[in-house]
């Protein structure tokens, strides 16, 4: 017998006290995403919860054509719209208690704006003027994250420590389907879930990483398959389904709060617009499939709720599109407004002590400026 056949013959029973360290089943989504809008469970959905979720809903999507329309004048580099996820980033920020931290990427301003934030100091990073444009503390809001997945790493090591500090706090992270192919959306779930940090990561699945489709990207059963991997809950949802995204998100939060440790929720949804302006997307999707979803859309769903309980009239209705009208015009007014800028800023906030490169850099910064003020002066 060689030796190839003598290893090949070698069996090892495994050890007596073998077995599975978690039982994979309790883990595992649902074979379709949770709904509850259009089902028989819609009936007991809280009325005042729904009219808030209407109104939030309306007030995003009108943000979203205006943030759209301010990109076409100029005003703004570049916006990602979130047009028909607007039920994913409501329900994000209504989940959430005031102590708790949202941790959103690029195309979560409206999420970011829903829990409190100036929706003028939402867009300041679009708009090129600031890394960040607000103090994440206020709200609690980290930064708006444009490298795929990096926000997650973040979200867990706030998480964590927060649970080492004994403070009861949730960390909510929201990432594409595309940052789920990025290693840092890999190592913040494994952490997450050895060391039970108290957090709750969302991925918006809207059929594109850009331009790549999901079966390109994947060949799980569902992205929220990927849970069972590291250990945690996965939960596939509706992310059209404003109330039941609310649902599932406000049960994630409250198993992390209570110790459970982390879940992993898919919301499937559809992004209604081109990746940003600077994208085309009739390249790669066709108008048929867009138009399909448009009878799916999330303003629509709760809209056709309320209406069959008797809970939305014309006159209620108009009121809720006054509002967003005048948020609108709010927002277009000061967007329209030059922002002044300091360029000594530059150092304002990079280390907390200045190192002496940046001294003396900023020494030659003020000395031009001080030069080119003289300049100006004489010449008039």
């Amino acid at each position: 017998m060689t030796v190839m056949e003598q290893r090949g013959a070698y069996r090892p029973a495994p050890p007596p006290a073998w077995q599975l360290r978690t039982d994979p089943e309790p883990l595992l989504p649902d074979a379709a995403p949770f709904r509850v809008l259009g089902t028989e469970a819609a009936a007991e959905a809280d009325a005042q919860l729904l009219l808030r979720l209407h109104a939030e809903l309306v007030r995003g999507r009108r943000y979203n054509t205006q943030a759209t329309a301010l990109t076409k004048q100029g005003r703004l580099a570049v916006y990602p719209s979130s047009t028909g996820q607007e039920a994913c980033e409501i329900a994000a920020a209504l989940a959430l208690e005031e102590r708790d931290w949202l941790f959103p990427s690029y195309r979560d301003t409206l999420a970011a704006v829903a829990r409190g934030l100036d929706p003028v100091r939402a867009l300041t990073l679009l708009r090129g003027d600031w890394h960040t444009g607000y103090d994440p503390r206020e709200h609690r809001i980290a930064p708006l994250c444009t490298p795929l997945a990096t926000q997650l790493p973040h979200a867990v090591g706030l998480a964590h420590a927060a649970r080492l500090k004994g403070d009861d706090v949730v960390a909510l992270a929201m990432v594409g389907d595309g940052g789920t192919s990025e290693g840092d959306f890999h190592e913040a779930l494994n952490f997450a879930a050895v060391w039970r940090a108290p957090v709750v990561f969302l991925v918006q699945n809207n059929g594109f990483a850009i331009s790549v489709p999901l079966d390109k990207q994947t060949a799980a059963p569902s992205l929220a398959h990927k849970a069972v991997g590291y250990g945690m809950p996965g939960r596939l949802v509706d992310g059209n389904d404003a109330v039941a995204v609310h649902q599932v998100l406000s049960e994630a939060v409250r198993h992390a709060r209570e110790g459970g440790g982390p879940t992993l929720v898919e919301a499937v949804t559809y992004r209604m617009e081109a990746h940003t302006n600077a994208d085309d997307a009739t390249r790669y999707r066709e108008d048929d499939e867009v138009a399909a979803w448009r009878d799916h859309d999330p303003v629509l769903l709760v809209e056709r709720e309320l209406t069959a309980r008797g809970l939305l009239d014309e006159d209620r209705a108009a009121t809720v599109r006054e509002n967003a009208e005048a948020m609108a015009a709010d927002l277009r007014e000061r967007m329209n407004q030059d922002p002044e800028l300091d360029p000594m800023d530059l150092f304002t906030h990079v280390y907390a002590e200045q190192t002496s490169q940046l001294r003396e850099q900023a020494a030659q910064l003020r000395a031009e400026l001080e030069a080119e003020n003289e300049s100006d002066g004489a010449a008039r």
